[in-house]
């Protein structure tokens, strides 16, 4: 897209806290043309990180007793969880819910109650992947019915990040000077950079086989795969001939 004018964001911006950035605005006029360009690039690495939900449902007649019966449950499967190494600010509660139970009647054509149903769940963040299978079998055992995950991420991706920054960086620069040579001009200037940075999700569809990590014949099969860590980067050009008088 061509226009006249843009807004030159410094490029210690992008360090800068939110509150910073509208001081490093300013208004400029661009001699030449201006393209904007919008990249995305991202890199695989390998997960270190799992996190898994782990919870107790538990059924009774009343609304006290379902509460009482899933916490001694609950207290259990939390107990076991510490007893295979998590530290505690690792394990946090996501979730205590209660609801009334109905089965429908066909005869009747009615509601009809059956009881109360209480649920707690916690999110479990392990650092040691390869536990992974042995841990969501040790907290079957203890008493675990609602389990989920895990999902997969990174501990630190601040590199993994970098370098798919720095990718980004390169194929911008590459288009605009591509830009520039089609419209006769010499090169580009940067004007501006905008950067969003995208999730570290799972990405089974990439995933690179490492072989299934089991603790024991029995304990549940987990591949972790890789997972992709991105970057978005809008970068304003202006296009420039040598020896033209710099934009003021």
């Amino acid at each position: 897209m061509m226009k006249p004018a843009i807004a030159l964001i410094a490029a210690s911006a992008l360090t800068l806290p939110l509150s910073s950035l509208a001081a490093a605005n300013v208004e400029i006029d661009a001699n030449g043309p201006v393209v904007e360009l919008s990249v995305y690039e991202s890199v695989d690495v390998a997960p270190d990180t799992a996190t898994i939900g782990a919870g107790v449902t538990t059924e009774a007649a009343t609304a006290t007793e379902a509460l009482r019966q899933n916490s001694a449950e609950m207290q259990k499967v939390i107990a076991r969880i510490k007893a295979l190494g998590v530290a505690e600010k690792d394990i946090q509660t996501t979730g205590i819910n209660l609801n009334a139970r109905y089965d429908y009647d066909q005869q009747t054509q009615r509601q009809v109650f059956r009881g109360y149903q209480v649920s707690n769940r916690v999110s479990v963040i392990l650092r040691k992947i390869d536990d992974t299978g042995r841990v969501l079998d040790a907290l079957v055992a203890a008493g675990a019915n609602d389990l989920s995950g895990p999902n997969f991420s990174i501990d630190d991706d601040t590199a993994a990040k970098n370098a798919a920054r720095s990718r980004a960086v390169a194929r911008a620069e590459a288009q605009a000077k591509a830009y520039a040579a089609m419209l006769g001009y010499d090169g580009a200037k940067v004007l501006s950079i905008s950067e969003s940075i995208t999730g570290n999700g799972p990405m089974p569809e990439m995933a690179k086989a490492r072989g299934m990590m089991v603790m024991s014949a029995d304990a549940a099969p987990v591949q972790p795969g890789m997972i992709a860590a991105g970057v978005s980067l809008s970068i304003t050009y202006e296009l420039v001939k040598n020896g033209a008088t710099p934009a003021q």
